[in-house]
């Protein structure tokens, strides 16, 4: 299993269409390692196609993503898949097997690996799923299912990670060690791309955040550039707060506008 080297990923002027509707339109973006970038808008804003865009899982009708300099639609499938990890915001096991079979999936594209069993311990007690390990994922708890999901996505130390809405059914605790292990993969390097519907976490925790809105792309820059009265008034409806706290952003909403 060699390793890959750290990339970006980036798109340009990427539209997406389904039958006559517009799902996301000229979209320029680029993410780069060592940055935790949020993906945030309402729903319907076209968040998941954006990530499944740059996950290669669907095709833009019109633009390009580009892994480094190069056209994703140039490279073989499992090479795409070991640049660039990918978690869906809903995803259910067709059939039972033991979560630590299920974890071990993220390094089929790779081949043969010698070291497996090492690696599915590791990403289970990133996401402190270890004791889930050999129950079968059938009799998981909605919470317990996405940790071992999450395994799944890190097993494989792609360069790029992509997970949509990764904290769906995790209690706080959860979701907070959720984005302090993906804090730690920016910071060793990696590019990690997130779509949330928290904003107070965006806040905390992301480096840079894109706010989709009807499909375009409102706006994108730091939390600060971001998540101002006006943009989120506009988009969301609410009014809110970007305050500083013990060298800290906060998020803070308020009522509807």
């Amino acid at each position: 299993m060699s390793a890959i080297k750290t990339e970006s990923i980036s798109c340009k002027q990427l539209t997406l269409q389904r039958g006559e509707r517009v799902v996301l339109e000229n979209i320029s973006a680029r993410f780069n390692p060592g940055e935790l970038t949020a993906v945030i808008g309402p729903n319907g804003a076209g968040k998941s196609s954006l990530l499944a865009c740059l996950a290669s899982v669907l095709a833009p009708s019109t633009g390009n993503v580009f892994i480094g300099d190069c056209d994703v639609s140039a490279l073989p499938a499992t090479r795409r898949a070991c640049h660039s990890a990918y978690l869906p915001q809903s995803e259910y096991p067709a059939w039972s097997m033991a979560a630590e079979d299920l974890v071990a999936l993220g390094l089929l594209p790779w081949g043969r690996v010698t070291d497996r069993a090492q690696r599915v311990l590791a990403a289970l007690q990133q996401v402190d799923a270890v004791q889930l390990a050999r129950r079968p994922v059938t009799e998981l708890s909605g919470g317990e299912l996405r940790r071992v999901q999450l395994a799944r996505l890190l097993v494989g130390d792609a360069p790029i990670l992509i997970a949509d809405e990764p904290g769906t059914a995790l209690d706080i605790r959860h979701q907070l060690q959720l984005m302090q292990t993906f804090r730690a993969q920016a910071d060793a390097g990696k590019t990690v791309i997130l779509a949330l519907h928290d904003l107070p976490l965006a806040a905390r925790y992301c480096d840079r955040i894109l706010l989709l809105q009807n499909g375009r792309l409102r706006a994108q820059g730091t939390p600060e550039d971001v998540l101002t009265q006006g943009q989120i008034g506009d988009v969301y409806g609410v009014r809110s707060e970007l305050r500083w706290r013990e060298g800290r952003p906060e998020f803070v909403t308020g009522d509807l506008l």
